[in-house]
């Protein structure tokens, strides 16, 4: 795959030699080299792989990521039989000696608690849904749900970083980075990969690694669009300096560049002239696409007053929407704050009223536009909580631990069975009972529903390939349409 990088050395050099445009040649050379070669370059807005390896499903991913762990039993996994072992004694013949966190591996009892949650079956599916989403509930049959996931990492930077980069050690590309990578942008004036975080919602650090680019072409690290003036750090120019001027500079730093590519053939120079288009093309785009006063009545009623205040999960989600309608390869919304160890009857309300109207508005809305069928929405966390109550239980209150060994994700929208449950737990909602899914084989179904084979989506650092899936992965036929 490095040879790509050859190529574009050669014919970036002929073609600034021959006519010397400057970095709007630049700019053209990106739109002729999509056509006019067969392997794209870095800075190219075409992917590595020129086409999916088969006819995809999905054309662009929006993932709702819950970082800390929502509480599975709470939500969706239903466990009439922890209510009625309340209090007691989580059976050694189910734990089978696996490793706790330290957080209650020094309790003297780990006590069952059962959901004080109402639930109730909806939709023509008859899944279960808790009283905590009244609106997820209402479109049951639009989702699959996963209820079999499981991984190894047990602690929060590991665990978001394996679902983020198939490595729970730091510093592998970004799912959204190998999307880019691989199939490139379907928008010149937007990155392939945009990040989204709710606002007044972080109780857990969130890396820009874990929107990164690993050992990738720095153009396919994932991009943070911000609330309030700037929504993207640095975009703006500064006072006195207008969009030509702007414009000038860029062009004279380009040919500067090319003049040390020629000399270095460094790919990332590249890179770093097509970031600075890129930035250029966004001090428009980017406005553009984060004003929502033009949007209709109706949408702020489909998605609720928090979307009217920019940074909410709710507005995230209505921009999330925007972003589809123009083609955004990857969106990534991060909503923390579910890491419930105490108190988790009042934090994980609080949570559920955050998102559940807005993951609603968000399906509905992209099925209306004629979106969902393209669009592939994942909602799901790190991990999820134990069966058994982190210190002290009450009648009305209870906390719960990390818990990798299960727990579930929802899928809707491009190439996925709507309305179906896959896989299931044991009746103590602690380990998996039927059709285990790892991390791997998530991500090897999503890259299943984007055209791609897991397999063949690759890149050699330091002396051997790599790919988002490791040497792991499944697809998960059981979920697809």
């Amino acid at each position: 795959m490095t040879c790509t990088h050859i190529n574009f050395r050669m014919n970036r050099r002929d073609f600034f030699a021959r006519f010397g445009l400057g970095l709007g040649g630049a700019a053209l050379f990106g739109l002729l080299n999509r056509t006019s070669f067969a392997a794209p370059s870095a800075a190219s807005s075409a992917g590595i792989l020129g086409a999916p390896h088969f006819a995809p499903k999905a054309r662009r991913i929006i993932y709702l990521f819950m970082s800390g762990g929502p509480a599975q039993m709470d939500l969706f996994d239903y466990k009439p039989l922890l209510n009625k072992m309340n209090g007691e004694d989580l059976p050694a013949s189910v734990r089978m000696g696996q490793r706790l966190t330290g957080m209650t591996g020094y309790q003297a009892r780990l006590p069952l608690a059962g959901s004080i949650f109402k639930f109730a079956q909806h939709g023509q599916s008859g899944a279960w849904v808790s009283d905590l989403l009244p609106w997820t509930a209402k479109m049951a049959d639009e989702l699959c749900f996963v209820k079999s996931l499981h991984t190894e990492a047990i602690n929060h930077d590991p665990a978001i970083t394996f679902f983020q980069t198939g490595s729970q050690l730091a510093g592998r590309p970004s799912m959204g980075a190998w999307l880019s990578y691989g199939l490139g942008s379907a928008n010149d004036n937007l990155p392939a990969f945009v990040v989204l975080i709710s606002k007044d919602r972080i109780d857990q650090p969130l890396y820009a690694r874990l929107w990164g680019n690993g050992f990738l072409p720095s153009t396919h690290q994932g991009v943070q669009f911000r609330s309030g003036k700037d929504p993207v750090l640095y975009l703006t120019n500064p006072d006195g300096i207008s969009r030509d001027s702007r414009r000038k500079m860029l062009d004279r730093l380009a040919e500067l560049h090319a003049l040390q590519f020629e000399d270095l053939g460094d790919p990332e120079i590249n890179s770093r002239v097509a970031q600075h288009e890129m930035a250029y093309r966004m001090q428009t785009s980017v406005p553009e696409v984060m004003d929502i006063s033009q949007e209709p009545a109706s949408v702020f009623d489909l998605y609720g007053e928090d979307a009217k205040n920019p940074g909410t999960f709710a507005a995230n989600c209505l921009l999330a929407r925007r972003l589809a309608e123009r083609n955004v390869r990857f969106i990534q919304l991060y909503h923390p704050g579910w890491d419930h160890h105490g108190n988790l009857p009042k934090g994980i309300r609080r949570q559920c009223k955050d998102v559940d109207q807005g993951c609603y508005a968000l399906i509905a809305d992209l099925k209306q536009r004629g979106l969902l069928d393209d669009t592939l929405v994942i909602w799901g966390g790190e991990f999820g909580r134990t069966n058994y109550s982190q210190g002290k239980l009450t009648a009305t209150d209870y906390g719960r631990d990390h818990h990798p060994r299960c727990f579930t994700v929802w899928l809707a929208g491009g190439g996925i069975k709507a309305g179906t449950t896959f896989g299931a737990t044991d009746e103590y909602g602690y380990n998996v009972a039927e059709s285990p899914v790892h991390v791997y084989d998530l991500q090897a179904t999503l890259l299943q529903l984007l055209g791609i084979d897991h397999e063949k989506l690759t890149y050699k650092f330091q002396g051997r390939y790599y790919r988002l899936t490791d040497v792991h992965g499944e697809v998960v036929k059981g979920v697809l349409a």
